[in-house]
């Protein structure tokens, strides 16, 4: 598979934070997620894919230097940031209009569609939608030059389970449509990604703490749940961190049947992708 995003020792510094020597790919048909808390380097990091934040390092999107072909490149992506903004005194319509100068492969049809399948008013100003229905709108609006690439920060803040679900879907077509797109997508909403992303990137104080695939998260990891006296027994290398309850002690695990047979254990929760980054972040070690 070809990378569709490739990042190699890439930094940014500003006064009181520093994006540390970021390296990972985005491939072909594969949806990544970025997690982490506030301020650790997730909108950087997607900032410095699209050279909005002058970083160091080498940033390559299709195969070519984002500095040197920025604005070929950005013809192919799909961009959706926290602080994207549709004027509320435009329509839909009206959005289309101003769409057609910007983007070569602008897509009216395809819009329009969008604008149909998503139930969106075309001639009803914007700051009459919901909040779902701004959101769709975006998400309407950077799909139609039909981009090869989606960078998406937060897009299912703040919305309601149903609305949530019926984005996720839209990001899951988009992919099964075509082999060759890709989306990065930063979200705190960890159940989300959960459905939708093959890989999951964590990142803290801006180093990348792991890169793993989801099933290997689901599958591999796990959480023990034993006494004091049973954690004293534990080797520090069979585990990942641990979090100290008031009578116990909650223990991450990155091989549970390796740990299952080396301390003869029949019991180990599954773990969700929010536990653990919570144990990578806050955990006691």
């Amino acid at each position: 598979m070809k990378e569709n995003i490739e990042l190699i020792n890439v930094s940014k510094e500003y006064k009181d934070f520093k994006l540390d020597n970021i390296n990972f790919t985005v491939k072909e048909g594969t949806i990544v997620g970025l997690i982490g808390e506030n301020g650790v380097g997730k909108t950087t990091t997607i900032k410095s894919i699209l050279n909005m934040n002058n970083p160091k390092g080498s940033i390559k999107v299709f195969g070519k230097d984002i500095k040197k072909y920025e604005k070929e490149v950005k013809e192919e992506i799909g961009t959706l940031l926290d602080d994207s903004y549709l004027s509320e005194y435009l329509t839909a319509k009206q959005i289309n209009f101003i769409m057609k100068d910007m983007y070569k492969k602008w897509d009216e049809n395809k819009y329009n569609s969008y604008l149909k399948e998503f139930k969106l008013p075309s001639n009803k100003l914007i700051k009459e939608f919901s909040s779902g229905m701004k959101m769709k709108l975006k998400i309407a609006t950077i799909l139609s030059h039909n981009p090869k690439l989606l960078i998406l920060d937060e897009p299912t803040s703040g919305l309601d389970p149903i609305v949530r679900n019926e984005i996720l879907d839209i990001f899951r077509k988009y992919i099964e449509e075509d082999e060759s797109r890709s989306i990065l997508i930063s979200s705190h909403i960890t159940t989300d990604l959960e459905h939708i992303a093959d890989y999951i990137i964590l990142i803290k104080d801006g180093k990348i703490i792991f890169n793993l695939p989801v099933t290997s998260l689901l599958e591999e990891y796990g959480i023990l749940r034993c006494t004091e006296e049973e954690f004293k027994n534990i080797d520090e290398e069979d585990y990942i961190n641990y979090k100290k309850e008031k009578y116990s002690y909650n223990v991450l695990i990155n091989d549970k049947d390796k740990f299952k047979n080396k301390y003869n254990l029949k019991t180990i929760d599954k773990p969700t992708i929010e536990d653990i980054m919570l144990f990578y972040i806050k955990g006691d070690k």
